[in-house]
């Protein structure tokens, strides 16, 4: 069974990096203390919760992917699963809510620091690429798409997020990993 991603057209696409249009979404985000890797799994235990029926209603929703993880100043957009470090230096963690979703009829979260908000349409550049999870790796590769996006003549409009996109037992040479820049 496919796992439901956020719907995008493709602007340009040069290698493994691509300017994508996201169609407007709905995300679940809780704020988190902590590293990279850290707040990105306390974040992502405290989502699971409330998709898997921490919620008033004990609803089940569907997994979505990416699962993301980035730093800078919290904005109006994320990437459909993210982290993000808000301007207080905690990061946000966000996961995408299935389209069959609205704000009214998803049910409400038991923890409240799981908080729910809609994700206007927007324009992300994205470098794609497949391997392990470091900080490491995708620093290097935000470098590289930073540098891209300045060579297109374009303006970021919020922090970069490390998008994940497979299970922790996906062999790491299967994994897709994604770096999101959302762009002017």
């Amino acid at each position: 069974m496919a796992i439901e991603e956020p719907k995008f057209k493709s602007i340009l696409k040069e290698d493994e990096i691509e300017l994508r249009e996201y169609e407007p979404g709905i995300v679940a985000e809780t704020e988190v203390s902590g590293d990279f890797e850290g707040s990105g799994n306390e974040g992502f235990r405290r989502l699971a919760g409330y998709i898997f029926g921490g919620n008033r209603q004990k609803t089940k929703i569907d997994m979505t992917a990416p699962v993301g993880l980035s730093k800078g100043q919290k904005i109006e957009m994320t990437a459909p699963v993210g982290l993000a470090a808000t301007t207080s230096g905690k990061y946000l963690v966000s996961f995408t809510m299935p389209s069959s979703f609205t704000l009214e009829t998803l049910p409400v979260p038991n923890d409240e620091r799981v908080k729910l908000r809609l994700i206007p349409s927007h324009k992300v550049a994205v470098f794609r690429y497949s391997g392990t999870w470091s900080e490491e790796r995708y620093r290097t590769r935000e470098e590289t798409l930073r540098n891209w996006i300045k060579s297109k003549g374009m303006k970021e409009s919020g922090p970069a997020t490390f998008a994940r996109f497979n299970a922790p037992f996906t062999p790491w040479f299967l994994r897709r990993n994604e770096v999101h820049i959302p762009v002017e």
